[in-house]
C-alpha cells in the first residue's frame, strides 16, 4: 500500500512539474495585451516572439497561444534591476483615442524615441498597451545587459567621432529610415556602400557617416526640400496646384476644382502629382500612412475632435510649420501655431 501511495504521489509531481514547464514556455493571450506587455513579461524580445511565432506583423488576439522562451515574470524582475533603465523608467498605458504622436508629445519625447524604446516598427498601437515613455541611466552597462527595447547603438571611436548604426525592422525602407534620422536617402546609400534602394530586416546601416556633429545639425534644421527617393509623386506639382486653389471654396463631400471638402482636397491634388489613391474620409487616408517625426514637404498633417471625435481633419505641409486644407471658410494655408490648431494637432503622416 505504502509503495502505490509513494508511485501515486511520484506521477502527480512529475505531472504537476510537466504542467509547469508546458505552461512557462506558452502564454496564452489575454485581452489588452501587446507583445511588448508579453515580451516585458518573459524577458524577451518582441523581435524574438515575432520570430519563434512565425508572426509578420504586431498584431495578436485573445485566446492565440504563443510561444514564449519560458523565463517567469519574477525572474525577469530580478534581471531588470541590474538593468540601468529599469529603477527609472516610466511607463503609460494607452487608452482610447490615443496615438503615438499624441504620446510623445505628452510626455515631451520624440516619435523615434518612442518607438525606438518600446521595438515597434508600426504606429498600430491598442488601448491597454504599456510603453515606457522615459528613461534615464543610473549605470553603466554593456548591450547584452539592456533587454533588447532599443536597436539604436552608438559605437565612440573618439571623442568628437561617433558612428551612430540602425537596426532594419520589418517594415523599414530608406526614405523611412533617412526621415527618421535627418539625413538624405542618397547619404544613406553612399555611406552604407548601397548600389540600390533594397535592404533587409536585421541590416545593420551607418545613418551618420561617422560625423555625429554633422548629423545632428542637420537633424535640427527645417526641412525645405523632399528627396525624390522618399516618395512616389511630384512634390512641387502637388504643393504649386494646392496653392493655385487658395480662396476655393468649402463643398461637403466636394473632390473638384468648384469646390473640396478636407478629404476631397487631399485626393484631388494628390492624384494630380502622380500618386494614384482612392477617394476616403480622413480616416481612410488616417489608416493609409505612417508617423513621420520630422516633416517634408507634401506631408500629411492630421488633426482630431475639430467637428466630430477622433480623426477630423487632414492638409498638406507645406513648410515653414504651415499647412494647406479645406476648411469650412475655403481652401487656405493656416500655421501649425494657430491656436485652434494647435489644440487639434494629431501629427505628421505620410503615405505607405
Amino acid at each position: 500500500m505504502k509503495k502505490t501511495l509513494l508511485s501515486i504521489t511520484a506521477t502527480a509531481v512529475i505531472a504537476s512539474s510537466y504542467s509547469m514547464t508546458v505552461e512557462a514556455a506558452s502564454y496564452k493571450v489575454q485581452k489588452g495585451d501587446s507583445l511588448w506587455s508579453i515580451a516585458q513579461k518573459y524577458n524577451t524580445s518582441v523581435d524574438s516572439l515575432k520570430s519563434v511565432n512565425k508572426l509578420k506583423n504586431n498584431i495578436i488576439f485573445p485566446n492565440q497561444v504563443l510561444q514564449v522562451d519560458g523565463k517567469s515574470s519574477s525572474t525577469k524582475k530580478e534581471e531588470k534591476d541590474t538593468n540601468q533603465w529599469s529603477s527609472k523608467s516610466s511607463t503609460y498605458t494607452v487608452k482610447s483615442g490615443d496615438s503615438l504622436s499624441k504620446i510623445a508629445a505628452q510626455h515631451n519625447i520624440s516619435l523615434s524615441d518612442l518607438m525606438e524604446w518600446n521595438n515597434l516598427s508600426t504606429t498600430l498601437i491598442y488601448p491597454g498597451d504599456v510603453f515606457v515613455v522615459s528613461k534615464s541611466s543610473s549605470g553603466s552597462t554593456s548591450d547584452s545587459g539592456n533587454t533588447g527595447t532599443s536597436n539604436k547603438k552608438t559605437d565612440s571611436s573618439s571623442g568628437s567621432t561617433k558612428t551612430t548604426t540602425y537596426k532594419v525592422v520589418s517594415g523599414d525602407y530608406l526614405g523611412k529610415i533617412a526621415s527618421k534620422y535627418g539625413v538624405s536617402v542618397s547619404d544613406l546609400k553612399k555611406w552604407n556602400g548601397l548600389s540600390s534602394d533594397l535592404i533587409y530586416v536585421g541590416q545593420k546601416l551607418k545613418v551618420n557617416g561617422g560625423n555625429n556633429s554633422s548629423a545632428e545639425t542637420k537633424k535640427d534644421t527645417p526641412d525645405t526640400k523632399v528627396e525624390s527617393e522618399t516618395v512616389d509623386y511630384n512634390v512641387t506639382k502637388l504643393i504649386d496646384e494646392a496653392k493655385s486653389f487658395i480662396g476655393t471654396g468649402y463643398v461637403w463631400g466636394g473632390s473638384s476644382p468648384s469646390g473640396f471638402d478636407c478629404s476631397g482636397f487631399i485626393y484631388y491634388l494628390y492624384n494630380k502629382a502622380g500618386k494614384s489613391i482612392g477617394r476616403y474620409s480622413t480616416d481612410g487616408y488616417y489608416n493609409r500612412s505612417y508617423y513621420v517625426n520630422k516633416p517634408q514637404l507634401g506631408d500629411l498633417v492630421f488633426f482630431e475632435g475639430t467637428y466630430r471625435a477622433g480623426i477630423s481633419h487632414i492638409g498638406i505641409y507645406v513648410g515653414n510649420n504651415s499647412f494647406i486644407s479645406a476648411e469650412s471658410s475655403g481652401v487656405k494655408v493656416t500655421s501649425l501655431d494657430n491656436s485652434y490648431w494647435k489644440k487639434h494637432f494629431d501629427g505628421f503622416k505620410r503615405f505607405y
